[in-house]
């Protein structure tokens, strides 16, 4: 573990362009239909329960990365071996969505260029940034965030300015009743975005104030939740359900349709630089935890040393993860939730918590008596 310390205001800045990151790219939730929205707020609450078990097990051991309590939890040798599936994943995460920047970038504006070579860019930037430690990516996405809004109000206020909005577009609500809004919250907006966000239990220990981190997790995910609805509501009221569906990317979709007093258009360039920024961090802290995690494991002193090898690891993987955006996207949306989402974020930490709420007890007791 490197000797950095981040502010809660940082922490929170990071988990809100973490959760917007890939997830403002996709039509998610568009299962439900005009119902998204409310499958996305639904996912939210669900993954407030399982981010108060995140932080519990942090409060159990404040200093430690996840790496090290489970294998104070666990024993050495099968705490080791969940650990390190932890690391695989974050690794594999960090691919796909440098998949999807790869692709959005191809899509929109270079036909022409190689995957790999799109990829490659994004991932140089990564490496160097991971190299200067979690203080310097914090203090980036200060920065950074505030452009990010500027540029979205600005989108917000020309979307509604150009009369794009067609509320009946998201009439009727319920038509089907509460059931498929709950049934694809339940299989898609609770593990992607929210609790991907379980990447941040390697940051933790890093917090400055740690009794801030339970509030802030809770609001940063509270606000990219909102953001996430509205950014949805906007899409299937400017495009239509089908229309929204059928895009693969439909914020591009909605942006390229602005057009203000004859003068104001093609706009689809400050959604790209929106979405670099968001996709940049995302992978900048999935990477970030697989390397300090991997370091922490086999006890590397420099983790910016894993850091080459590592990322050319995830840029490899991001090229042959899938044969097309659309094996990516289903592979994404069907395999991993049963192979990884469920087990590695709702079932494995509440029973990590139990047990660990049961060695605690037990110290307590040897204790006193």
């Amino acid at each position: 573990m490197e000797k950095a310390k981040i502010s809660a205001s940082q922490l929170f800045i990071l988990m809100v362009l973490f959760e917007l990151g890939s997830a403002l790219l996709v039509p998610l939730a568009i299962r439900a239909r005009q119902d998204a929205w409310l499958a996305i707020l639904m996912g939210m609450l669900g993954s407030f329960i399982l981010f108060l078990v995140y932080h519990k097990l942090y409060t159990y051991y404040p200093t430690l990365l996840p790496t090290e309590y489970m294998q104070k939890i666990l024993g050495k040798v099968m705490g080791t071996v969940l650990a390190f599936i932890y690391i695989l994943y974050f690794m594999y995460d960090a691919s796909r969505v440098l998949r999807d920047f790869g692709e959005m970038l191809l899509t929109f504006a270079y036909p022409d260029t190689p995957l790999f070579i799109a990829n490659a860019l994004l991932m140089l930037v990564i490496i160097y940034t991971i190299r200067k430690g979690i203080e310097v990516i914090a203090r980036s996405g200060e920065l950074l965030f505030i452009f990010m809004y500027i540029l979205a109000v600005a989108g917000f206020i020309l979307i509604i300015s150009s009369g794009l909005i067609d509320f009946k577009n998201l009439q009727p609500v319920l038509e089907e009743g509460l059931l498929p809004s709950v049934k694809v919250a339940l299989s898609e907006t609770l593990y992607f975005p929210f609790t991907e966000a379980i990447v941040f239990t390697m940051i933790f220990p890093y917090l400055n104030d740690s009794k801030k981190a339970k509030v802030t997790m809770l609001c940063a995910t509270g606000l990219s939740g909102i953001n996430l609805v509205i950014t949805m509501l906007i899409n299937i009221s400017v495009l239509g359900v089908n229309l929204t569906a059928r895009s693969q990317f439909p914020l591009l979709s909605t942006v390229a349709s602005i057009q203000v007093a004859d003068f104001l258009e093609r706009l689809d360039v400050f959604f790209m630089l929106a979405m670099v920024i968001g996709i940049f961090f995302k992978v900048t802290i999935l990477f970030y935890a697989a390397t300090i995690g991997t370091a922490n494991l086999f006890k590397i002193k420099s983790p910016s040393m894993l850091a080459y090898p590592l990322g050319i690891v995830v840029l490899f993987l991001s090229v042959t993860i899938a044969s097309n955006f659309q094996e990516h996207l289903h592979e994404g949306l069907y395999i991993a939730k049963f192979i990884l989402h469920i087990p590695l974020f709702t079932i494995i930490p509440p029973i990590l918590l139990f047990i660990a709420f049961l060695q605690k007890r037990k110290d307590h007791g040897d204790k006193h008596i």
